[in-house]
């Protein structure tokens, strides 16, 4: 049995203003971090024998992690495209729109859809690339969707629809 999968789809390259704005602020970071570790790095190196430094292995993880994220963005930010405007048409579900969902139990749910880059469960953002938001997306208020989940169908009734945040 062969072991070559084919490559997983490309994430949207859409992404909000707050959302580049933070991923530059975490490549400046980034940036600022490694000087400081390439620097640790060195002291340790210093030392002597590196094969039972301790320091020193961890200092070279803790680069490689920092050039491999470095690398990804300075590869990712040339392709995202800001989306600073809302759609023309407010009252349908697009990227940059916070949805009120109400479900079967009538239980509300607020979510916010932004990019592959700045999706966060916690303040309830979900990627556009997402299975909730493709179900979502270019419904209007009053509309029910239908979303596969691996425990079976959800319905969901959209309340409202708001652009504020965009």
């Amino acid at each position: 049995m062969p072991r070559w999968r084919p490559p997983p789809p490309r994430s949207s390259p859409y992404i909000t203003p707050t959302g580049i704005a933070a991923l530059r602020d975490e490549l400046d970071g980034l940036w600022l971090r490694r000087r400081d570790v390439t620097k640790h790095l060195a002291a340790a190196a210093a030392e002597g024998d590196r094969s039972e430094n301790a320091e020193y292995i961890y200092r070279k993880k803790e680069l490689r992690e920092i050039d491999r994220r470095i690398r990804y963005l300075q590869k990712r930010l040339p392709e995202l495209k800001v989306v600073e405007r809302p759609p023309g048409e407010r009252s349908r579900v697009f990227f940059g729109a916070s949805v009120q969902l109400e479900d079967e139990n009538g239980d509300e749910l607020l979510l916010r859809i932004v990019g592959a880059d700045e999706f966060d469960p916690a303040r309830r953002n979900i990627s556009i690339d997402s299975p909730m938001a493709r179900a979502l997306l270019k419904h209007a208020v009053d509309d029910e969707v239908v979303v596969r989940t691996p425990q079976g169908e959800r319905r969901y009734w959209i309340v409202n629809v708001d652009y504020e945040d965009t």
